[in-house]
């Protein structure tokens, strides 16, 4: 087995990843797929953390921008992202994974609260942890939860699971001629625009030097390889 470059990382999965096909909610085959590939990471020695988003259940920013007070709006999402939580640990069960969710907001009848040193005593222990209702504030994104929790855990690197394989020019999926970039700075993508992550995700890592990668999660292998430090995805860094 070829050296680990990043021994704990922290995934941050969308909801709409989730969906598979299907116009909302969770699909069985696709949540099996994500699975599989956390599980080829873990079984080479990874601490995972992982942050999910709930858009396949409901879109906090849309429903805002309908009239709904956007901060309710926010709070319904974050508990989407609750539900996704534990659809993603019943999946791990079920694959035979030893999972945890920590959630911002306190249900403490179906999920712990988010406590900082227990997360990381669960990562040294190789439970895989879950964190589900974003910061527990409205306004933030699960992007942005992602950056914070990454460096509360001291996570080597974030990395960021698309349908795509790494950071494009343009959306590779309307534009045929678009150009993927194996590697970008911060100040680059900055400066191109590229739509890596919200604005105070990517300020967040940027400031703490934290790198970000970008990678196809059902691309076979894909993240295992990343892990590995082998040519995957595109990896954001400092210089």
């Amino acid at each position: 087995m070829a050296d680990i470059k990043y021994k704990r990382i922290l995934l941050k999965l969308s909801g709409e990843a989730l969906m598979g096909n299907d116009a909302f909610g969770v699909n069985p085959d696709t949540i099996n797929k994500i699975v599989k590939e956390i599980q080829i990471a873990v079984s080479i020695g990874i601490e995972i953390a992982i942050v999910i988003g709930g858009g396949n259940i409901f879109r906090g920013v849309a429903l805002g921008a309908a009239g709904m007070d956007r901060a309710t709006a926010d709070y319904m999402g974050m508990l989407a992202t609750v539900m996704n939580a534990l659809a993603l640990q019943d999946a791990m069960k079920h694959a035979g994974m030893n999972s945890r969710v920590q959630s911002a907001i306190n249900i403490d009848q179906i999920v712990e609260p988010y406590i900082r040193g227990k997360a990381i005593r669960y990562l040294e222990d190789k439970k895989i942890v879950i964190f589900a209702a974003g910061t527990g504030n409205p306004f933030f994104t699960t992007d942005t939860a992602a950056a914070l929790r990454a460096m509360e855990i001291n996570a080597d690197i974030m990395i960021k699971a698309t349908k795509v394989d790494g950071i494009f020019s343009d959306d590779p999926e309307k534009n045929s001629d678009a150009k993927m970039y194996k590697t970008v700075t911060f100040d680059e993508a900055i400066n191109k625009n590229l739509k890596v992550m919200d604005a105070t995700a990517f300020t967040l890592c940027r400031d703490q030097k934290l790198p970000i990668a970008v990678f196809n999660i059902f691309k076979k292998d894909a993240l295992k390889n990343l892990l590995l430090g082998k040519e995957e995805g595109t990896l954001v860094t400092m210089n």
